[in-house]
């Protein structure tokens, strides 16, 4: 196939987005639990992360070496080939786009794994790809559950690369998965334990409502969510109060209803787990300045938007992953250490800064061991830049 008919097809795809965009968004409501305005937006994300690889179907080329005597040199940028892609459930339609589009541009051929949890946006989509025209078998969506759809993509010998977003429990097994089979290309994109560090210059309302949606946005299930919230000791105090405020207006019930910004969490397990970890947090000493339990009296698996003050770097709730609606709040002195705070972690996948003075924000960004890191704002992913992470958050990069 040509490569400019490429581009026509993921457009035609983007349109077949748009035109379904409300009854997609209603979808993934009832797959994942999020807000309808927030599926929406999650929505509205892919179809510009398609449309943004459409454009590049035709304009990905090699290019010519000048060499020593008389030899021509020259690359090639072909297409990998079968491209195993296993998708989480926190942002089942995005993260399916994310890699759709830069598979697809490039002329490969796609088998797409949805998370157990959350099947029903991707195989929707994959009617639409139907719809828009797409060859039969060059896009194939396998629901099932990761030890054995997910397995035998990772440990077969004919797919060529596979691209995994998820844990890094489930990461490393993918890894390990390809290296015994074939050594298959394998891009990860996994956990993360982000900070999110507030300098006393900065404009504390501000500050207040980024630091809130960087932790809260998805019911708290981000890979890249501010979790580490740092607050610099002269505003600490004022910083508590205004987020303990902000997260006591959430309303959590049904993601339906306009007024819900909170929905249910993913499933039981991870519902046990937040519980589990919010529970260690009072144990070791933080401070609960709301929340801390589930929501009283819920048929579902709601919980409280919860903060915690008084962190310390050794409690659980601030190293490991919650994957929920919990803010930790730490207070740190100075530059120098809350960048060694921030790397002392596994993980390294996002990262923000606020402060009005652009030396600090810069000598932070150099510092800070994360594969983004988001300047006076957080979490603003755009197809047009690279994702991923360092450490135990994953290697390579999606986008």
């Amino acid at each position: 196939m040509d490569a400019s008919r490429r581009g026509l097809l993921l457009n035609k795809f983007a349109d077949l987005l748009q035109r379904d965009k409300e009854y997609l968004a209603s979808l993934e409501v009832l797959n994942n639990g999020k807000p309808y305005v927030e599926a929406l937006f999650d929505i509205d994300c892919s179809i510009d992360c398609i449309r943004y690889y459409a454009g590049w179907s035709d304009k990905i080329h090699g290019k010519t070496i000048p060499i020593d005597g008389n030899h021509i040199s020259f690359t090639r940028h072909e297409p990998i080939g079968v491209c195993g892609q296993i998708i989480p459930w926190n942002y089942p339609v995005l993260m399916a786009c994310w890699k759709l589009g830069p598979a697809l541009c490039t002329g490969n051929v796609v088998i797409l794994k949805p998370a157990e949890q959350t099947p029903l946006t991707a195989l929707y989509c994959a009617s639409l790809i139907k719809e828009a025209g797409f060859p039969p078998g060059v896009v194939n969506v396998i629901p099932g559950y990761g030890p054995t759809a997910g397995g035998a993509i990772a440990s077969h010998p004919h797919v060529d690369k596979v691209a995994f977003t998820g844990s890094t429990e489930v990461g490393k097994l993918i890894q390990e998965a390809a290296g015994k089979s074939n050594t298959k290309r394998v891009t990860l994109e996994m956990g993360g334990k982000s900070p999110l560090v507030i300098f006393d210059d900065a404009d504390l309302d501000q500050a207040v409502e980024i630091a809130h949606g960087a932790v809260f946005a998805n019911m708290g299930q981000c890979c890249c969510a501010g979790t580490r919230t740092f607050v610099q000791e002269g505003i600490y105090k004022d910083f508590v109060a205004k987020a303990k405020q902000l997260a006591k207006q959430r309303v959590v019930g049904d993601p339906f209803d306009e007024k819900t910004v909170q929905g249910p969490q993913i499933d039981k397990e991870q519902y046990t787990k937040i519980l589990d970890l919010m529970k260690s947090g009072k144990e070791q000493g933080a401070k609960v300045e709301c929340g801390g339990d589930a929501v009283p009296g819920s048929k579902g698996l709601f919980i409280q938007p919860t903060v915690f003050s008084d962190v310390q770097d050794h409690m659980r709730i601030a190293k490991e992953e919650i994957f929920g609606p919990v803010q930790q709040i730490l207070k740190f002195k100075t530059l120098e250490e809350v960048i060694e705070r921030c790397n002392n972690t596994t993980y390294g996948l996002g990262s923000g800064v606020l402060t009005k003075d652009i030396d600090k924000a810069m000598m932070f960004a150099q510092g800070v061991q994360a594969g983004s890191v988001w300047i006076n704002c957080y979490d603003a992913t755009t197809p047009q830049t690279p994702f991923g992470g360092f450490k135990m958050s994953g290697q390579g990069r999606e986008l």
